[in-house]
């Protein structure tokens, strides 16, 4: 049973928006620097990689990220596929070659993902619930995978505190359809905060 009262829903989506600005505003100048080393490193490529995502109910949205990769990373997934890491209709490479010198740190650190809060701020996400999986990886989704896109997508949820890239495909569906089904406030500050301490720690992380 999806929690979608408005006792839960109005100040979730007023921390959200909350969170949204201070983080954007407090971590101007992180923006900065990164955006400097990214363009230092690569010079011709854009300093905001945008990518289709799902969102709720199915809907498509752009997801904004630093650029972690080289400019024409997509193009080279395909003669990566078969060194995919993780089971199921995800792509997970410890040691991508895709991946830029600044990339690396960025990606350890989860900073290539603070560019989101601006999706949280438009209404496309939220900071806590599923990650937005690509079109590709929703096409190999069972009805079960497909729960997941019953809510809003997040920056953080159930998965990256439990384990984040060392868990599968399918421990990862069956953690968010459990924060699917028992999501509230207090369980999102509690992900929020295990979220900053994974950050700080960087395991799993790659």
């Amino acid at each position: 049973m999806i929690n979608n009262r408005k006792g839960y829903l109005i100040p979730k989506r007023i921390i959200d928006i909350c969170g949204a600005i201070i983080g954007l505003v407090c971590l101007s100048w992180l923006f900065l620097i990164v955006a400097i080393l990214i363009k230092l490193e690569d010079p011709k490529g854009p300093v905001i990689f945008k990518q289709i995502r799902i969102g709720k109910d199915g809907k498509e949205f752009y997801m904004y990220k630093f650029r972690s990769m080289v400019t024409d990373a997509e193009e080279l997934l395909d003669s990566l596929l078969h060194f995919n890491e993780i089971s199921g209709a995800m792509f997970k490479m410890k040691e991508d070659p895709r991946v830029t010198k600044i990339g690396k740190f960025i990606r350890k650190t989860s900073i290539d993902e603070l560019p989101q809060l601006w999706n949280v701020l438009k209404g496309e996400m939220s900071l806590v619930g599923p990650r937005p999986p690509l079109p590709r990886e929703v096409e190999q989704y069972s009805e079960y995978d497909k729960q997941r896109l019953l809510v809003t997508p997040g920056c953080t949820g159930l998965w990256q505190v439990s384990g984040r890239n060392q868990l599968n495909f399918k421990q990862m569906v069956v953690l968010d359809i459990y924060y699917i089904e028992h999501r509230s406030l207090q369980l999102d500050l509690k992900i929020i905060l295990k979220t900053l301490l994974v950050i700080i720690n960087s395991k799993g992380a790659y």
